[in-house]
């Protein structure tokens, strides 16, 4: 088995040797082979551990950006006031609330009919008699309640359908039933006859509000008549409560705004998370507090990372659009003029190259040409449109586009809209990067963006190739989130490895673990023989001294 270093003592002693601590040095030399492997597994686990929590920080990351890219997001999202809010109160604004000042007179409010019976001294009164509703007759007793209380009409009212609420109402004078319309303003009138009976009194219908009323008002001097106190999208995407009247004809204004606040405090997270995830990957470019260098040291995976993350920060394709057709089937005719950068102008025909003369061909005819653009179809709630994207980002890649493609469906030229924005990289928004590739934010600047180019900012995020659709792309191909994703495929690499050496160190465990059991074994079986070496020994001298009488006692 080859020397290990260990010693079993006088062979004659008869002590024998210490089986278990010879077997653990035995194995323990054994088991030096899985070191390398041990101590790889161990780096392998700490470089997991830094990609997942990179994991964490690109989602956290994307997260911040999918709000300022969602169609429906901060972007979209109003805020309200009301200059009297006695008269009117904001309820909401949504993404559809165009923002303004608007001027509101509330010339009266809506009501609802309603009315009730006489007073009778006892709830408990047995009725007689009938009432009708809006045409509707319900007799007590009620066929369906067999009750002819107050509280049996009640059930056989509200049963019927008719389109009121009735109740018992009690106070000083008794009780008596009580009727409501369930629509308000006037088209909820209540036409009431009653023929209940008490002990031969009749119970007389008195109209509270017996014709309901609109509301009347006006909005930027538009005149209008509302069933409801509450009312919804006569200014855009708001609803507000009515809650009194104007007196004199004097105005409340209503003042619809951008969600300034919200929308900086999302951008400033943004960049908090950017110099989270920058910072933690910095760290790894240097060694631990113990002085060994980090899991991802030297890694390819951080240099990638590093390069995507600076790259996007100042790209942005150059892209645009044509007017949108009904159907993406239409037939068109015409062609388009497109230059790349400083390049040569180059024009395509409509059914070029034997394409149809649909968008789709149109679409194809442009990439078959190589100009330096992307041609797609996009299609939307608002039609179909051919859109047009850059292949050089930035200036170098800015698109002169002139179009004399027609509609020949409905003769309807289509003309070409470029989607650049005013904005054009992060300083526009008061974002600027600093030497380690961390950012710097100042809230004023973008506000003042906000209040005097609202439209480009939006844009900057949400336009087709636009610098936030980019970026947002960028992260989901970087972090955990795509299995194609960089930290996404060198998770799985590790996987792969750890368990080639899980496999390989559970091999080796498993064959030194059978020598362990035979190495036990034998040493046991060899100790046992050393321990009985004395006896023997004896009984040899024992032997030998019998046959040779050497030794003897000559006393004897």
């Amino acid at each position: 088995m080859g020397t290990v270093g260990l010693s079993f003592g006088s062979p004659t002693s008869g002590t024998g040797f210490d089986v278990s601590s010879t077997v653990a040095q035995i194995v323990s030399n054994l088991q030096n082979v899985e070191t390398p492997w041990k101590n790889q597994l161990s780096t392998l686990e700490s470089q997991d551990t830094v990609i997942s929590n990179l994991g964490t920080l690109f989602s956290n990351l994307s997260n911040d950006l999918s709000s300022l890219t969602d169609f429906q997001g901060i972007l979209a999202q109003k805020e309200g006031s009301s200059s009297d809010t006695s008269l009117l109160e904001l309820t909401s604004a949504s993404a559809s609330a165009a923002a303004g000042t608007y001027t509101v007179v509330v010339n009266s409010l809506a009501t609802t009919a309603n009315g009730y019976l006489d007073p009778i001294a006892n709830a408990s009164d047995q009725l007689t008699g009938s009432i009708t509703i809006n045409g509707s007759t319900v007799d007590v007793p009620d066929s369906s309640t067999g009750n002819n209380t107050l509280g049996g009409l009640v059930s056989a009212i509200n049963a019927a359908g008719i389109g009121v609420t009735a109740s018992v109402v009690t106070d000083a004078n008794g009780s008596r039933l009580s009727l409501v319309s369930n629509t308000s303003g006037a088209g909820g009138s209540l036409s009431v006859t009653s023929a209940i009976e008490d002990g031969g009194a009749e119970l007389n219908y008195n109209a509270n509000l017996a014709t309901g009323a609109n509301a009347s008002l006006s909005v930027n001097g538009v005149d209008y008549q509302v069933a409801s106190n509450t009312v919804t999208n006569l200014i855009p995407g708001v609803t507000f409560q009515l809650l009194g009247e104007s007196a004199d004809g004097s105005t409340v204004q209503v003042v619809i705004t951008n969600d300034n606040s919200d929308i900086e405090s999302t951008v400033n997270q943004f960049v908090t998370d950017y110099n989270s995830l920058i910072s933690a990957i910095n760290t790894q470019e240097g060694d631990d507090s113990s002085g060994n260098p980090e899991p991802l040291f030297g890694s390819p995976t951080l240099s990638l990372l590093q390069q995507q993350l600076l790259g996007g920060l100042n790209t942005e394709s150059p892209n645009g659009y044509l007017d949108a057709v009904q159907n993406a089937s239409d037939t068109l005719s015409g062609s388009i003029s497109i230059t790349v950068g400083g390049g040569t102008e180059q024009t395509v025909n409509v059914g070029d190259s034997s394409t149809p003369d649909t968008l789709a061909g149109l679409a194809q005819a442009i990439n078959s040409a190589n100009i330096g653009v992307t041609a797609s179809v996009v299609t939307s709630s608002s039609g179909s449109q051919l859109q047009l994207v850059s292949n050089t980002a930035g200036s170098a890649g800015a698109l002169t586009v002139t179009s004399s493609i027609t509609d020949q469906t409905t003769s309807t030229a289509l003309n070409y809209n470029s989607e650049a924005t005013d904005i054009n990289s992060l300083t526009g928004l008061g974002i600027s990067v600093n030497n380690d590739g961390s950012l710097t934010f100042d809230a004023n600047s973008l506000d003042s963006v906000l209040n005097t180019d609202f439209s480009s900012v939006v844009g900057f995020f949400q336009n087709a190739d636009s610098w936030g659709q980019t970026f947002s792309n960028l992260l989901t191909n970087a972090g955990t989130s795509s299995s194609t994703g960089i930290l996404a495929l060198a998770s799985s690499s590790n996987s792969n490895i750890e368990s080639t050496l899980n496999a390989e160190i559970s091999k080796e465990s498993s064959q030194i673990s059978a020598q362990q059991t035979s190495l036990t074994a034998e040493l046991n079986s060899a100790n046992e023989i050393m321990q009985q070496l004395p006896s023997q020994l004896q009984g040899v001298n024992e032997l030998y001294a019998a046959i040779t009488g050497y030794n003897e006692n000559t006393n004897g």
